[in-house]
């Protein structure tokens, strides 16, 4: 697994754990950090990941809601939930990753961590957010730098 794949694969660790635990960003991202062997780039990466989608949750959440209608987000395997929330965070809010590029790292990570049918649910929500990448990325900005 690539560095930047297995950092993903990390930081999706640590959105499941607070998502299904609740317990506080900070701890669990030193918990997974300390249980993988990273380097500092790569551990950046992690909780530039976790801590970039973990505040805005809802937001991405509602996006995805809109774009898995046939599945209410309650009833989407947390996995694949929060598989969709990095993808989603890395091309409508960091910017730094292509949209093709983050889709193939998601539907990675679905094969790895997901159900039979994750990685095909996960390449249809993400391509259908995708074609809405710009307004995405505005409304995510205006809720987070009201002017």
């Amino acid at each position: 697994m690539k560095a930047r794949t297995r950092a993903r694969a990390v930081a999706l660790q640590a959105l499941y754990e607070i998502d299904i635990a609740g317990h506080p960003p900070l701890l669990v991202i030193s918990d997974r950090l300390s249980d993988n062997d990273l380097d500092e780039k790569m551990e950046e990466f992690v909780s530039q990941i976790t801590l970039g989608v973990w505040p805005i949750v809802n937001e991405l959440d509602a996006f995805i809601a809109e774009h898995a209608q046939e599945w209410p987000l309650e009833q989407v395997a947390t996995i694949d939930r929060n598989i969709l929330r990095i993808a989603l965070w890395e091309f409508a809010v960091s910017e730094n990753i292509p949209i093709k590029v983050a889709i193939n790292e998601a539907v990675e990570l679905a094969k790895v961590f997901g159900s039979d049918s994750s990685p095909r649910f996960i390449n249809g929500v993400l391509g259908s957010l995708a074609s809405r990448q710009n307004e995405i990325r505005q409304s995510l900005r205006r809720l987070h730098n009201p002017t």
